[in-house]
């Protein structure tokens, strides 16, 4: 962090600074940009991710200092490149709030990695029914068949989840969203459940794929559990130029 009284000065940009770094300038803020491990050598008070694939990928680093997402996904409450000038200003007073999202720990067969939107069980090939237990605290929540399911954070659920029919879940909740991927059966419920979780392949007709954030990371064997706990908080910087989760510029919701 900069010297005391200085720490909204200094700030790092990852990803494409097109449009970003010069609104921030002109703010009077000192910019670094280049990749995550310079930029953090840097020791900024603030990082800037821009885009979504440089976003999960300082989250899943856990920087000591808060991340500021642009156009990076609703979840986060991002901020458009256009309205960065109002951001810089926040930034150069310090005038700021914070949000803490929950970095995911994934662990199955004796392997580990971690995941900021979401984990998924998927048949590596498409149309390929298996089936699948889900357990959460304790309780026996569902079993099915299906392509696959995913269970999202909070940050992650406006993303693949919705997409899959799952609701929208505001920030700050340590939940799981978790919904089945094509399932046989159509009636199916989705779920909201606590953090710690499993989901287990019951028995597969193909290989069944562990993703998380989209990136394949191994196999998932049957009847072995991928067992889903929050490791780690990252906070994410609040302001009103940002996107709200459910698709609406904050400033303009409190006029409401």
């Amino acid at each position: 962090m900069d010297e005391a009284g200085d720490e909204a000065r200094t700030v790092g940009v990852v990803g494409d600074a097109d449009g970003v770094a010069a609104p921030l300038s002109a703010a009077g803020l000192r910019i670094v940009s280049g990749n995550a491990e310079s930029v953090l050598a840097a020791d900024p008070a603030v990082l800037v991710a821009v885009g979504e694939g440089t976003l999960l990928d300082l989250a899943r680093r856990t920087p000591p200092v808060p991340i500021l997402p642009v156009e990076a996904g609703r979840g986060v409450r991002s901020v458009p490149r256009e309205a960065l000038a109002g951001v810089g200003e926040r930034l150069a007073t310090g005038d700021l709030t914070f949000e803490g999202h929950p970095l995911l720990g994934i662990e199955w067969a004796g392997e580990r990695t971690t995941a900021f939107f979401d984990a998924m069980l998927v048949t590596a090939e498409p149309a390929d029914i298996s089936e699948y237990t889900v357990r959460a605290d304790g309780d026996h929540v569902a079993r099915f068949r299906a392509d696959g399911v995913v269970a999202s954070t909070p940050a992650g659920s406006p993303g693949y989840t919705r997409s899959a029919g799952g609701p929208v879940v505001a920030p700050g909740l340590d939940v799981l969203v978790v919904v089945p991927v094509a399932p046989f059966a159509t009636s199916l419920d989705h779920w909201v459940v606590p953090l710690d979780a499993s989901l287990t392949v019951e028995r597969d007709e193909a290989a069944v794929e562990v993703l998380a954030d989209e990136r394949s990371v191994g196999d998932a064997p049957v009847g072995d559990p991928v067992r889903l706990a929050p490791t780690d908080r990252v906070d994410i910087v609040r302001v009103p130029e940002g996107l709200s989760p459910f698709g609406h510029p904050e400033a303009e919701l409190e006029k409401l």
